[in-house]
C-alpha cells in the first residue's frame, strides 16, 4: 500500500540538509523521485550504458573480492566481470596457492588459507595512472599484496611486521608511486609476546607503514595515537593523511565512544625520511624495520580534531582537501592541504585551522569521490543514499553561514546501505566524471532470494551531466569491499608469456640445474626422495605421459606449453591428489605433492584446449615402499 510523503530514506535524508538544499535535490531527481521520473532518467541513460556483443568497454574496474581474497577484474560500463586474480585465496582453478610459483610468491603466509581484500590501488606517475601495479590489503592476516597489471597476477606479497589488521591503503601520487602507505588497524602491546592484555599504556599502540612498492619491503613505521582508519596522500608527495578513531583506546564499543572528538593524522614524509636517514629510530623485536615515534608532539606528525569516530579518507582530485568522512556525524570535513605547511611549522595556533569547511550531509557518511568538475559524491550509510554536493560552494557556505548557500546537488536513494564509491578516474587528476560505482553493504529483495546468505548489490551511475543517473544494478559476492576504475588505454597486457618472465623464475633455476631445457626436454629427474617430472604440453599432447615413483617420494610437476598462440590455456591436474593448475601460452608452472598412495592415477588436461582436449591426459604409477 503506498502513502503520501516522504519514503524512510526521503525522510531521513530531509533531516541531514537544510531545507533550501532539500528543495535542490530534489528538482533534480534526488531524494524524493516518481516512478515515472526514475524510470525515465535510467532510459535515458541507458543509451550510453550499453556495450554490445563484440564491443569493448572503455575502462578496467578493479573489485576487491572481500573474503573471498582476490580481485575482480570488471568491464565498465557493461559491468560484465572479465576475470578474477587470486591473491590471499585458494583458487583451483589457476592453481594459485598450490603451485611452486604462487608458494614462492606468497612465502611463509601461504600457510593462510584466507584473506579479506579491502582496497586495490593503482601505481601513478605524476599523479595519473601509469598501468604498472595494483595493490591490494588484506586485513585478516596484516598483508599487502602487488599485482603486475601486464599479466594481471599477483608477483609479490608482504607480511607486514609489528602490527595486526592492515586496513587503509593508498599509494603515493607524485612524483611516482615510490611509496604503499598501508594502515594498521589494531592497537597491541609490545612486546607483543603472550605476557599481557594491556593495551592502554606507553607501549600500546599501532603504526602507520610505508612500503617501498618496488622492493615490496617496509621502508619505515610510525607510531600514531589511536586506531588508524583509511588513508590517502596528496599531489605533492609530502603529507598523507589518515582517519583515526577510538582516541580512547578502549577494547569495548561504549569505551571506543567515549570521547567528543577523535582526528585525522597528518604526516609529513620529508620529515619522517630525514629523521630515518639521520637514525633518530628504533627496532621492534627481531624486526629490521625503522620505527619513528608520530605520536601527539611529535614534528613528523600533526593531529587534526574532527567528529567522533571519522572513516573514509579522501584526497579531492582537484588536490585542494582531504576530505575525512564523519560516520557518526552527518559531517565531512574538508582539510585543506594548501594550510598544512603552516601547520608544521607553528604558524597556526589551533590545528583546526586548517579545516576549510564542514558541511552537513547526511546520515553516515562514509566515503567521497570526485567528478573532476569540482562536485563531491559521498555515501550515506544510514540514509541509503548517495550525496552529490560542490566543494566550493560548500566552502561559501561554512563562511557565509547566513546565505543559506545551496552546496548539496542532489541526493540519490541505492539499495541499500552504501560503503565505498567510486568515480571513473576519481583518484588522479584526470578525473573525468563520467561513472560513478556505489558498492552496497545489502541487497535485501533486490534479486531471487537464495537463501539466508544475501549477495551483496553493486550499483553503476552515469554521473556525466548534471544528475546521476542509475544504469545498473547486480548481485555481487562476498562484500567486494572497494573498487577502482582505470582508462582500457593505461592498461597494457601481454597476450603470451616470454620466456624469461621473473614470474617463474625460481622454476626455471631449477630446471639449469638440473640440466633441463624447459622448452624441449621431457625427462625424470631422481634426487633421493624427490621427483621432479619435467614435461612440455602442446595441444592435445603432454610431453610425458606415463611415469613411475615410489610411495612417499615427493613429487614436483613441471609443465612448460608450447602453445605460442593467444588464449590456448592448458591445465594439468592429478585425479585424487588436491592438484591443479594452469599453464598460459609459453608459461612455465610447477606443482609439488606426496606420492602416498600406491596404484595407477590419471592426470589430464582441465582447462579446455583442443577438439581432442579430453583425450589429452597421462599416468603416474605409485609403486609400493
Amino acid at each position: 500500500m503506498e502513502t503520501s510523503g516522504l519514503s524512510r530514506r526521503g525522510f531521513l535524508g530531509a533531516s541531514a540538509a537544510t531545507g533550501a538544499a532539500l528543495v535542490g535535490a530534489t528538482a533534480l531527481g534526488g531524494a524524493v523521485m516518481s516512478r515515472e521520473t526514475w524510470a525515465a532518467a535510467v532510459k535515458d541513460a541507458h543509451a550510453n550504458y550499453t556495450v554490445a556483443p563484440g564491443e569493448l568497454d572503455a575502462y578496467y574496474g578493479f573489485w576487491s573480492g572481500g573474503h573471498q581474497g582476490e580481485v575482480r577484474i570488471m568491464g565498465i560500463p557493461s559491468m560484465r566481470e572479465l576475470m578474477r586474480i587470486p591473491v590471499f585465496n585458494v583458487d583451483s582453478a589457476t592453481g594459485w596457492g598450490l603451485t611452486d610459483e604462487s608458494k614462492h610468491i606468497m612465502g611463509e603466509s601461504a600457510k593462510y588459507r584466507n584473506g579479506d581484500c579491502h582496497h586495490p590501488h593503482i601505481s601513478m606517475t605524476d599523479g595519473k595512472y601509469d598501468g604498472k601495479y595494483l595493490f591490494i590489503n588484506d586485513k585478516a592476516n596484516s598483508r599487502v599484496a602487488r599485482i603486475r597489471l601486464d599479466i594481471m597476477k599477483c608477483d609479490k606479497m608482504l607480511t607486514v611486521p609489528n602490527v595486526q589488521a592492515i586496513h587503509g591503503l593508498r599509494l603515493q601520487k607524485v612524483p611516482y608511486t615510490k611509496y604503499v602507505f598501508a594502515n594498521a588497524e589494531f592497537i597491541i602491546p609490545h612486546p607483543n609476546d603472550g605476557s599481557s592484555f594491556d593495551t592502554q599504556g606507553k607501549n600500546g599502540f599501532t603504526m602507520f607503514n610505508v612500503i617501498d612498492a618496488e622492493k615490496m619491503e617496509v621502508a619505515f613505521q610510525v607510531i600514531v595515537d589511536g586506531n588508524l582508519d583509511n588513508t590517502d596522500a596528496d599531489y605533492t608527495g609530502k603529507y598523507a593523511a589518515a582517519t583515526c578513531y577510538n582516541s580512547e583506546k578502549a577494547t569495548d564499543l561504549a569505551g571506543m565512544l567515549r570521547n567528543e572528538r577523535d582526528w585525522v593524522v597528518i604526516f609529513n614524509i620529508p620529515r619522517i625520511e630525514a629523521a630515518v636517514k639521520a637514525g633518530k629510530f628504533t627496532t621492534i623485536g627481531d624486526s629490521k624495520v625503522p620505527v619513528v615515534d608520530g605520536r601527539a608532539g611529535s614534528e613528523l606528525t600533526r593531529y587534526i580534531p574532527v567528529p567522533k569516530n571519522p572513516h573514509g579518507c579522501n584526497t579531492s582530485s582537484d588536490g585542494k582537501y582531504f576530505i575525512a568522512n564523519g560516520k557518526v556525524s552527518p559531517t565531512v570535513s574538508m582539510i585543506e592541504i594548501a594550510k598544512l605547511d603552516d601547520l608544521f611549522d607553528g604558524k597556526l595556533k589551533d590545528p583546526r585551522d586548517v579545516i576549510a569547511a564542514e558541511p552537513e550531509l547526511g546520515l553516515g557518511p562514509l566515503h567521497t569521490t570526485f567528478d573532476g568538475r569540482g562536485n563531491a559524491y559521498t555515501t550515506l550509510f544510514i540514509d541509503s543514499q548517495v550525496a552529490k554536493w560542490n566543494m566550493a560552494d560548500a566552502v561559501r557556505a561554512w563562511n557565509n553561514p547566513d546565505q543559506n548557500i545551496e552546496f548539496i546537488k542532489q541526493k540519490i536513494d541505492v539499495q541499500y546501505q552504501p560503503g565505498h564509491l567510486h568515480a571513473s578516474l576519481c583518484e588522479t587528476s584526470e578525473a573525468d566524471g563520467k561513472w560513478l560505482a556505489v558498492l552496497c553493504k545489502f541487497s535485501k529483495d533486490r534479486f531471487l532470494p537464495v537463501g539466508p546468505l544475501h549477495p551483496e548489490n553493486d550499483q553503476l551511475f552515469d554521473i556525466s551531466g548534471d544528475e546521476m543517473k542509475l544504469v545498473h544494478d547486480g548481485p555481487t559476492f562476498a562484500e567486494p569491499h572497494d573498487c577502482i576504475m582505470v582508462r582500457r588505454d593505461q592498461i597494457k597486457t601481454k597476450k603470451i608469456w616470454d620466456r624469461n618472465d621473473p614470474f617463474f623464475g625460481p622454476t626455471t633455476a631449477q630446471a639449469k640445474k638440473d640440466g633441463i631445457t624447459l622448452e624441449t626436454d621431457n625427462k625424470v629427474i631422481r634426487d633421493g626422495n624427490k621427483v621432479r617430472v619435467y614435461m612440455t604440453s602442446q595441444a592435445p599432447m603432454y610431453g610425458i605421459t606415463e611415469f613411475t615413483v615410489k610411495q612417499g617420494n615427493e613429487v614436483t610437476v613441471i609443465v612448460t606449453n608450447l602453445d605460442n598462440i593467444e588464449d590456448v590455456t592448458h591445465g594439468f591436474c592429478m585425479v585424487n591428489h588436491g592438484v591443479s593448475m594452469e599453464i598460459s601460452p609459453m608459461e612455465t608452472s610447477s606443482i609439488t605433492f606426496t606420492a602416498d598412495k600406491p596404484g595407477l592415477h590419471w592426470y589430464y588436461c582441465n582447462w579446455f584446449c583442443h577438439a581432442l582436449h579430453m583425450e589429452m591426459v597421462g599416468r603416474m604409477l605409485v609403486e609400493k615402499a
